[in-house]
């Protein structure tokens, strides 16, 4: 069963929920493959970042921002805004929900049975989203992951930017896929485990 953490988002509390564990918005890290098929850089640096939390305790300082990410935060609450107003829905904000040794951050729960994801992009991107129809390929493991964590059955996916429409796409669950992630994530876990056990000898 999932167990919502009742904070603000970017938070000390919010940090501390998800020290240690995988979370949604770094699952596709957890499914990269490196080249040929070997270890993925990325997901390697990820592993150890999350063993270096759970051995010091301490959340791993962010280290990494960029003027795309800090105008998604200031945006968020316009595009939530405009998604009530578009589905005449009231959207409730979480902190972080966690699922056993995994969790998310999904952008509000939405009644008894949705997600609200919402994702801040360029206009040419936003263009690009309106005029393809789809979830687009680099948001699915997010997306996925998110409705298996929360235990939910769709998630509204929206992009926003200021003077142009909302988009919105209904993403509803795909099982095999949530199978085969949820596998990844724990053999990313059981990896996970058996360093901390080897350190800490």
């Amino acid at each position: 069963m999932p167990d919502i953490i009742n904070c603000e988002q970017g938070t000390l509390e919010w940090h501390e929920a998800r020290r240690g564990i995988p979370t949604a918005s770094e699952f596709a890290t957890v499914l990269a493959k490196g080249k040929g098929g070997g270890e993925s850089v990325t997901r390697r640096k990820y592993l150890l970042t999350l063993v270096g939390e759970i051995l010091t305790g301490e959340v791993a300082p962010d280290s990494y921002t960029n003027p795309h990410m800090e105008r998604g935060k200031a945006m968020e609450a316009e595009a939530r805004n405009a998604y009530a107003f578009m589905v005449d829905t009231d959207p409730e904000q979480v902190g972080f929900i966690r699922n056993g040794e995994a969790g998310a951050s999904p952008d509000a729960l939405v009644g008894t049975n949705g997600l609200l994801e919402i994702k801040t992009k360029l206009p040419h991107l936003l263009l690009d989203c309106i005029m393809q129809d789809r979830l687009p390929p680099e948001h699915v493991a997010q997306c996925q992951g998110q409705l298996w964590i929360a235990e939910r059955e769709w998630l509204d996916f929206v992009a926003y930017w200021p003077k142009l429409p909302l988009f919105r796409f209904r993403v509803t669950r795909d099982e095999p896929y949530i199978a085969a992630l949820k596998a990844a994530v724990d053999q990313f876990n059981d990896e996970k485990a058996a360093l901390v056990a080897r350190f800490r000898k």
